[in-house]
């Protein structure tokens, strides 16, 4: 008995050592960079893309506006409005150069800065096809 339940555990544990090696293979695979974001405000750097990841390269520069938030859209067009990009603090202003997409978020066509003051996309970047022409 004490045989067989160690057997199980060693098997039990060499599976979840697999799955684990799996799944960072697939999340390292899963990596993508966008275009260059364009636009009137937010036109430096791109943002990758891991997993559920969203991260501004370090060439990003926050776009000089009132209240620029994290904006993404997905293959379908539908468009999500997600946390700022500056947070105002004691010691200065802290850019989320990081952010975490919700898990209703199912994929990422467009990442976009809206000014949430002025209603304006102030640039955006893609994660369109290689072989796509836009």
């Amino acid at each position: 008995m004490q045989v067989r339940r160690g057997f199980i555990q060693q098997a039990i544990a060499a599976a979840v050592a697999i799955a684990f090696a799996l799944s960072s293979t697939a999340s390292a695979a899963q990596t993508k960079t966008s275009t260059p974001f364009t636009g009137v405000k937010a036109n430096t750097g791109t943002v990758s893309l891991n997993g559920r990841v969203l991260t501004l390269s370090d060439d990003f520069k926050a776009p000089d506006a009132p209240d620029p938030h994290w904006q993404v859209i997905d293959s379908k067009g539908r468009v999500y409005l997600l946390q700022k990009l500056t947070v105002k603090g004691l010691v200065g202003d802290k850019m989320n150069r990081s952010i975490t997409l919700p898990a209703y978020i199912s994929d990422v066509a467009k990442v976009q800065f809206w000014c949430a003051y002025a209603e304006v996309v102030l640039g955006e970047a893609s994660f369109g096809s290689t072989n796509s022409t836009h």
